[in-house]
């Protein structure tokens, strides 16, 4: 069994852009190449759960997250921190859905495809719903600031488990495997 970090896309990867689905408005996160690297180096399978509803609204298509998704990774790879793998919801929240986060259903379907053992794996964003797809799928968490504002009553809840950035994240984990 392999062990993986799942990764929400926007605000943990990439700054967070509205609907985000045009490659010329991508920007990386500061330290982002670095902690993926890191990660990667430690033997994690890297893998992104991503709610995209803009899909859902019709605001643009699959095909528009897919094309975004091969310009980040080819982005990454050429700093060794390559993407294994894209999971998307392109449901809306009224859909009721298992794979729209906090959902646990795109996290188990990457498990089974990729044979990775949940209990040695994370779930990393910027979002309480990030937290409680981690909870759901029976992985550890990591809640970063780099992304949405975390109220304080969160930060509270969570602060064993809030990091600055992704990089942050990522040396905290490498330092306790």
């Amino acid at each position: 069994m392999e062990k993986a970090i799942f990764l929400d896309r926007d605000g943990t990867i990439n700054v967070d852009v509205d609907y985000l689905h045009e490659t010329d408005k991508l920007e990386f996160v500061d330290q982002t190449f670095e902690a993926l690297a890191l990660l990667r180096a430690h033997g994690y399978r890297l893998i992104v759960i991503s709610n995209q509803s803009g899909i859902g609204r019709g605001y643009f298509g699959a095909q528009d997250v897919e094309r975004l998704h091969a310009h980040m990774n080819g982005i990454l790879q050429e700093h060794g921190a390559a993407i294994d793998a894209f999971y998307y919801c392109p449901h809306l929240e009224q859909d009721g859905c298992a794979c729209r986060k906090p959902q646990p259903g795109l996290i188990r379907r990457a498990a089974a495809e990729w044979g990775i053992d949940l209990r040695c794996s994370y779930m990393v964003g910027d979002n309480e719903k990030d937290v409680m797809t981690a909870v759901n799928a029976g992985c550890k968490y990591g809640l970063v600031l780099s992304g949405h504002p975390v109220p304080d009553t969160l930060r509270q809840t969570y602060r064993d488990h809030l990091y600055r950035n992704l990089w942050d994240f990522a040396r905290h984990i490498c330092e306790v495997e």
